[in-house]
């Protein structure tokens, strides 16, 4: 019996390299998120120099260029989301990553990942940024017209403020 259940144990064990699926997939997913995120500023960039050189003075273009840059932040963030996700996996399924440690073998603390909970601590702080960055995007194609209107975005930015600044104080007890 004692073989039947090592043999299990040894294949049971070893099922967890599944998680490489989701280490490549992800990393896939942030060099997709970081292409169309670099094409994104350079389409904004090409549309800037032809609103430049023609002279050209369109209604929005302001917000159109802000927004567009935003947006490729936007990608940006959830690609590095990916990055974290897949490097969080791949160090606790699978094995350290032996290049992100220095010559005296520290580890880089910025993708260092030592439970799923911490690994969920990155993720949500990286996603809340996400969300954040969306708000500032809605907000950058808003008309405001009337002092309730202004008022409510003030109470909104001041809420977004301290939510961030909450963030910041917590997860900070485990390193």
């Amino acid at each position: 019996m004692n073989f039947i259940e090592t043999l299990f144990e040894k294949g049971l064990w070893s099922s967890r390299f599944i998680i490489i699926l989701a280490v490549i997939f992800g990393l896939l997913g942030a060099i997709l998120l970081f292409t169309i995120a670099s094409f994104d500023i350079y389409n904004t960039m090409r549309y800037v120099i032809n609103t430049y050189v023609t002279h050209a003075h369109p209604e929005h273009f302001h917000e159109e260029v802000v927004g567009g840059i935003i947006g490729a932040v936007d990608l940006y963030l959830i690609g590095v989301v990916m990055i974290i996700f897949s490097f969080g996996l791949y160090e606790l399924f699978i094995s350290d990553i032996d290049p992100a440690k220095d010559e005296n073998g520290k580890e880089n603390q910025l993708l260092a990942v030592h439970s799923l909970d911490q690994l969920k601590d990155k993720i949500s702080k990286v996603i809340v940024m996400v969300l954040v960055v969306g708000f500032f995007q809605k907000v950058g194609h808003t008309v405001f017209t009337g002092a309730l209107e202004l008022l409510y975005l003030a109470l909104s930015i001041t809420a977004v403020a301290v939510g961030l600044y909450f963030l910041s104080k917590v997860g900070h007890h485990d390193h």
